[in-house]
């Protein structure tokens, strides 16, 4: 397959569930040539509306805490400029100052210093873990812990620093809810479960939550599930992000630097690698998702020829009825018309005639090279 002409993506449908730096994603995938279906699961709500926010940092203020972690870049910028927004910025920059600053990782560290703040500690991996590590080591009982929240669950951060006799504040920067507009969510989620999509996306814990609970909503979730536990790859951006999926018995992938650059990467490892490849009268065929590899040339197939092409597929080299054929079909047609409209479309599309066999009065099959199957015969074949 020529890669550099047609992208590792070409012939891929991928889903994308952010809602925050989405545009990005999106640019990355289609310069790699997948089709992408946005269906934002979540929406932020601002910073300067959010009276949550606004309250636990008037209550800082107000109390000092002995500690605050630092997790995201992202998040303490945007929290330090929402104060200023309330008016109390220069309070919060202040107690800030006077209190132990630990920053997760250096991204993190560079926002806090951007602030005009220096941090306590910073570890080098961008481990939560070694963050808390950190804090139990030195003892916590009594001790009073701000924690910067970016919308990602921390599972047994909050509660082993409880554990350890600690007050801990929840600092809910960028709270995520459901989508105002639920429409793009549910043409992906109708995508998943027929099997129209060959991934999805995720950036986040709470997406993929919100995914499941519009698909539980609507009557779906054991089709989406279902489908995400076969043939449509779930991505994630990393472990803490693929924990709702998991749950459920999703099997996930995921790369070793959780940033968005890797994850396109992963996919484009993963997606190439499930797709079918045949040796078809002479030519090579790889089978994706809405397109075809016919040898080096990337072929566009519609959905009714990929429908065909994948019954085919799945014996190839044998004759597959029309009846069958016609069952694989979009739709619920009993017209065995519509099998040879949608061969003869299938054909063109793929720019060879002779990969697909008609074997008089029994169906079709794929031209599998000599010695690749059995199960035809070829007196029939005209």
């Amino acid at each position: 397959m020529d890669d550099a002409t047609h992208g590792p993506l070409a012939g891929f449908t991928v889903g994308v569930t952010a809602a925050r730096r989405a545009d990005e994603l999106i640019a990355l995938l289609r310069r790699r040539g997948a089709a992408v279906i946005h269906a934002p699961a979540l929406r932020i709500v601002p910073l300067a509306d959010d009276s949550e926010l606004m309250a636990a940092t008037k209550e800082l203020v107000d109390s000092p805490p002995d500690a605050v972690v630092a997790t995201t870049a992202i998040g303490f910028r945007g929290w330090i400029e929402a104060a200023d927004g309330w008016g109390i910025g220069e309070q919060l920059l202040e107690r800030l100052r006077t209190t132990e600053l630990l920053a997760r990782g250096p991204k993190v560290k560079g926002a806090v210093r951007a602030a005009g703040l220096v941090e306590a500690w910073s570890p080098q991996s961008e481990s939560l873990a070694e963050v808390l590590d950190r804090l139990l080591a030195g003892g916590v009982a009594g001790r009073r812990i701000a924690l910067q929240l970016h919308g990602e669950p921390l599972p047994g951060f909050v509660e082993a620093l409880r554990d350890g006799g600690a007050e801990v504040v929840p600092v809910p920067v960028y709270r995520w809810m459901p989508p105002e507009d639920l429409a793009p969510l549910d043409r992906l989620l109708d995508a998943i479960a027929v099997g129209a999509v060959d991934a999805v996306s995720f950036t986040s814990a709470p997406a993929a939550a919100s995914l499941l609970s519009r698909a539980d909503g609507r009557g779906l979730r054991e089709a989406v599930l279902e489908a995400l536990r076969g043939p449509v790859a779930a991505a994630c951006v990393g472990p803490v992000t693929a924990l709702p999926l998991q749950a459920e018995g999703v099997p996930t992938v995921q790369p070793e630097r959780f940033r968005l650059g890797p994850l396109v990467q992963v996919l484009c490892r993963e997606l190439p690698g499930r797709a079918r490849v045949l040796p078809v009268a002479g030519h090579r065929l790889e089978i994706r998702g809405h397109a075809v590899l016919v040898d080096d040339g990337l072929r566009p197939v519609p959905p009714a020829g990929m429908a065909l092409l994948a019954a085919l597929a799945r014996r190839p080299g044998w004759v597959v009825s029309r009846a069958e054929l016609l069952r694989a079909l979009p739709g619920t047609g009993t017209d065995e018309h519509a099998v040879e409209t949608a061969m003869a479309r299938l054909r063109a599309a793929l720019g060879a005639p002779r990969l697909i066999q008609t074997v008089v009065k029994r169906g079709y099959r794929l031209s599998l090279d000599a010695g690749e199957g059995e199960g035809w015969n070829a007196a029939a074949v005209r």
